[in-house]
């Protein structure tokens, strides 16, 4: 997973947002002179104030530390792992699982974790933080490799199209 990402989806993570001591995630709308404006990541989609005594953490930013070569892993890297092997939704449950079964999934994902730095308590932000995007905001995880497969069969159909050409006119000598 040393390979960067190649994703116009994962840029949406620039505009979302973890704020310390609220739960879920947000999406941030604009700057103010008294903070920022966010809008929750749910049903209720409400707009809120963060005040600029926040720790307001942009997902781009977030990284999982490693063993390896790499002293991290982008966010974004192992959010495309866990769609490639888990799809659209995590199954594991972050209340009831036990530490085990969240060691054993980001094993899978990212078998180089750092294990005396990352928490099982980052591990359920994570499959929480995945569960939400994938629910709202989709097109995240639309690589551009996928974008340039749609808009070729975009392309193919309008192609296939024969062209309607104006009938001639005869020309005809009086």
């Amino acid at each position: 997973m040393s390979e960067k990402v190649e994703s116009t989806g994962m840029d949406l993570l620039k505009e979302i947002a973890n704020v310390s001591g609220k739960g879920g995630l947000f999406r941030i709308l604009k700057p103010s002179r008294a903070g920022v404006i966010v809008e929750s990541l749910d049903e209720k989609r409400e707009k809120t104030l963060i005040g600029p005594t926040a720790r307001v953490s942009v997902l781009k930013d977030v990284s999982i530390f490693t063993d390896g070569e790499e002293e991290s892993v982008p966010l974004a890297d192992v959010f495309l792992k866990i769609r490639e092997i888990h799809g659209e939704e995590i199954a594991i449950q972050v209340k009831t699982s036990s530490d085990k079964d969240f060691i054993e999934f980001l094993n899978k994902i990212l078998p180089e974790f750092d294990r005396s730095k990352v928490y099982v308590s980052d591990i359920k932000k994570i499959i929480t933080w995945y569960n939400l995007l994938s629910k709202y905001i989709p097109e995240l995880f639309i690589t551009s490799e996928e974008e340039a497969v749609v808009e070729t069969e975009e392309t193919e159909v309008v192609a296939e199209e024969p062209a309607k050409k104006p009938a001639k006119k005869e020309k005809t000598k009086a």
